[in-house]
């Protein structure tokens, strides 16, 4: 299941907070190379940790195995304060255009097909729910080109921005994602599962193994 969690929330939980910070560390700094980002005490946070951030979380087996994070484009962002020359013009916004930022699978969960893994597709059926909850139909995402063709597979309207750069050890692209109930069926029947995947309040805490 995925909870979303704001900031002060995320805060409440010391567990959650530290698991969430070390894993943007471990794939924005150590793996994809990002060096700015670069802290002595291992956790990746900045300046877009607001207190009107959503933080989606996915546990299993009592271990942080995916996150991803939400911004508002109705406030300064990640693409307009710091990946500026990812978009060409004027980048869109509005109440119904969020920035998702941050997404990652933990190493031990990168299972599943074409690069997929079933944590990844929980977080994307995570965010087009919870989009479509609060009358958004839109995100912007910088990830890898190879991207835009999986988001086209599901059923997203998928819009560059602009070209692409390289960060650190990738290539970027940032893209503007349109999704409706009909994209949300088809991640659904991707994954193999119908049923919502939105939690409410907090998960056990990291660690509480669940009984099988």
């Amino acid at each position: 299941m995925l909870f979303s969690l704001t900031t002060q929330e995320l805060m409440e939980r010391p567990d959650l907070w530290e698991a969430v910070h070390r894993l943007r560390y471990k794939i924005f700094v150590e793996e994809m190379g990002w060096s700015d980002l670069q802290r002595p005490d291992g956790l990746e946070i900045d300046q877009f940790d607001h207190d009107e951030a959503v933080h989606q979380i996915v546990i299993r087996n009592g271990e942080l195995a995916g996150y991803q994070r939400m911004l508002p484009t109705t406030r300064p962002h990640l693409l307009t304060e710091v990946l500026a020359d990812l978009f060409e013009g004027t980048p869109p916004c509005g109440p119904n255009v969020w920035e998702l930022t941050r997404y990652a699978v933990a190493p031990g969960f990168r299972d599943g097909k074409r690069g997929v893994s079933t944590v990844g597709t929980e977080l994307i059926a995570g965010f087009v729910e919870w989009g479509l909850s609060r009358n958004v139909n839109q995100v912007i995402i910088e990830f890898e080109p190879m991207w835009v063709l999986r988001a086209l597979q599901l059923h997203f309207l998928a819009k560059p921005l602009g070209y692409q750069r390289t960060y650190g050890n990738q290539q970027v692209v940032a893209t503007l994602l349109t999704f409706n109930e009909h994209t949300l069926q088809v991640v659904r029947s991707r994954r193999n599962y119908s049923a919502s995947v939105l939690a409410k309040g907090y998960p056990d805490r990291l660690g509480l193994r669940r009984a099988s």
